[in-house]
């Protein structure tokens, strides 16, 4: 079975996750999704993203769109907390990007978030909807230990059931 993992990293926590799944799966091709093969001859494909503004981001989109009718198994990370109706949501977006989508399964772990977000947010003033407030620094300090080796146990033990649920399948 010829798999891919291609993914979009802004501060290396997706990558992490990407790597993770490919030591799992050392036969699968593994790229940035910026120097992603064509998915063609691939029979499963696992995209990895992070989550900007309730989706999958901008470099992401144009490639989870054309992979349409291919087995794909998404994979995110994201600031907020994964357990949450923001992180269902993303998800979500993400697999209505694929025309005719055929998404397996779907995992989404916290990340630490870019600093440079952190300092934006800071700077809001108190009415903004983003503006800091003391619930989301602590969110923001949760973040900063994510992924971590509970993380990545459970993306390459998601990414193994996946691999085998497909495999049955073929």
């Amino acid at each position: 079975m010829n798999v891919l993992i291609a993914y979009s990293s802004r501060t290396g926590n997706t990558r992490k996750l990407a790597e993770a799944i490919h030591l799992a799966l050392p036969n699968a091709d593994l790229c940035p999704v910026a120097n992603a093969p064509n998915p063609d001859k691939y029979d499963l494909i696992f995209a990895g993203f992070w989550v900007e503004a309730e989706n999958a981001n901008e470099a992401m989109h144009a490639f989870l769109k054309k992979l349409g009718g291919k087995p794909v198994a998404l994979f995110a990370t994201l600031g907020a907390y994964p357990d949450t109706q923001h992180a269902a949501n993303s998800l979500k977006a993400a697999e209505r990007l694929i025309p005719d989508g055929n998404v397996l399964d779907s995992f989404i772990c916290q990340g630490a978030i870019d600093p440079d977000m952190i300092e934006w947010m800071e700077q809001l003033p108190p009415d903004s909807e983003n503006a800091p407030t003391e619930s989301r620094r602590r969110l923001w300090k949760d973040a900063e230990t994510h992924p971590d080796d509970a993380d990545i146990k459970a993306v390459v033990t998601w990414a193994l059931q996946v691999l085998e649920k497909q495999a049955a399948t073929a």
